[in-house]
């Protein structure tokens, strides 16, 4: 993208939240906001919607202390996940190889699991994923999800139990940086 493109998108956002849609990620506060502000040059402005959008991910992850895919969402929610062989890992690379259609399609792919597993987690009020051994665990969601700004705001869970925990500022430190 230009970063007029960018630009556009900026305010595409901030206009459709200003006709009250929720703006949803998965993510979005710790990468799409952050290289949005950065592609854009509209930091004010990627700021105030990172705080204000919902990170269904950061949500958890707040709570937890850990983050959970995308895919093992998916998968605790019952629902179809990332396209078998793909990830973002890989999306740059076939990116630069030109294999464009497949790279938007594994986008397309994940903003449908991301709106799917939103709209699963309404109705059941909870967030349940597959860990890594395999189980199946979840979250309570008795008020829906919060936005990026008072997940912040939920107390630090424990994780003592942790050798190297991530914290908090890994993904919202660009918010005072810029």
């Amino acid at each position: 993208m230009s970063c007029e493109d960018a630009q556009q998108l900026v305010q595409h956002l901030v206009q459709m939240a200003s006709e009250g849609y929720r703006i949803l990620t998965w993510n979005g506060l710790g990468f799409d906001f952050d290289i949005l502000a950065e592609e854009s040059s509209a930091t004010a402005a990627c700021k105030e919607r990172a705080l204000g959008h919902v990170d269904m991910m950061f949500h958890a992850f707040c709570f937890l202390g850990f983050p959970i895919g995308l895919d093992k969402a998916a998968q605790g929610m019952g629902l179809p996940g990332k396209p078998a062989g793909m990830s973002g890992e890989k999306a740059p690379r076939l990116w630069a190889q030109g294999k464009f259609d497949q790279v938007l399609g594994y986008v397309a792919q994940d903003v449908r699991v991301a709106l799917a597993i939103a709209q699963a987690c309404d109705q059941r009020r909870s967030l349940k994923w597959v860990t890594r051994k395999g189980d199946t665990k979840s979250i309570p969601l008795k008020n829906g999800w919060l936005s990026a700004k008072n997940a912040m705001q939920l107390p630090l869970p424990d994780t003592s139990w942790m050798s190297n925990p991530i914290p908090r500022k890994d993904f919202n430190a660009w918010l005072s940086s810029c």
